[in-house]
């Protein structure tokens, strides 16, 4: 209902705001007012206004950026966490429209993970996985011991029977 209301404010506004908008092809001879604010003679001392010039302001020219033909970068990345034991670095570059990379982790079981690609348009996506390292695991962090507590059994409480409520169905009007 709310909706309705907002909409039907913003079209009045916006017949307000614009008068003579809806009048158009009206064929009772009814005609939109025109009104007229006459200023007042002036009949002291006349002061002439000085020349304003007017310049037509021209839309800005948006013009594409340059393509490069031939676009390059490089990036990489480390990550190395005493703490946590979590271990990993990225690398990869883009020259001559052929993409090199690598990435490596330190899996759970010690083993460390190092993927080595290339990918073009010609060829695709090309990965070659290797897997070395020892069986040991990884170091973590271990949290300190929880000092272990006795407690007591707590008692046992019965639940009150639960009136059933039922409301009535409520819904939208529209």
């Amino acid at each position: 209902m709310y909706a309705k209301l907002l909409m039907l404010c913003c079209a009045w506004a916006a017949v307000s705001a614009a008068p003579g908008l809806l009048d158009i092809g009206l064929s009772h001879g009814y005609a939109a007012p025109s009104y007229t604010i006459a200023a007042p003679a002036i009949t002291t001392h006349a002061i002439a206004a000085p020349a304003v010039a007017t310049h037509a302001i021209a839309a800005p020219v948006v013009r594409a950026e340059p393509i490069d033909p031939n676009p390059a970068y490089s990036f990489s990345y480390g990550v190395a966490d005493p703490h946590t034991g979590d271990q990993k670095e990225a690398q990869e570059t883009l020259q001559n429209g052929v993409v090199h990379g690598s990435y490596s982790l330190v899996e759970p079981d010690g083993h460390v993970r190092k993927v080595t690609y290339t990918a073009d348009k010609v060829n695709g996506f090309n990965a070659v996985v290797q897997r070395t390292g020892g069986t040991h695991a990884a170091p973590v962090a271990v949290a300190a011991p929880i000092a272990k507590v006795a407690l007591a059994p707590a008692p046992v409480a019965v639940a009150a029977p639960v009136a059933k409520l039922t409301l009535p169905a409520l819904g939208h009007p529209w």
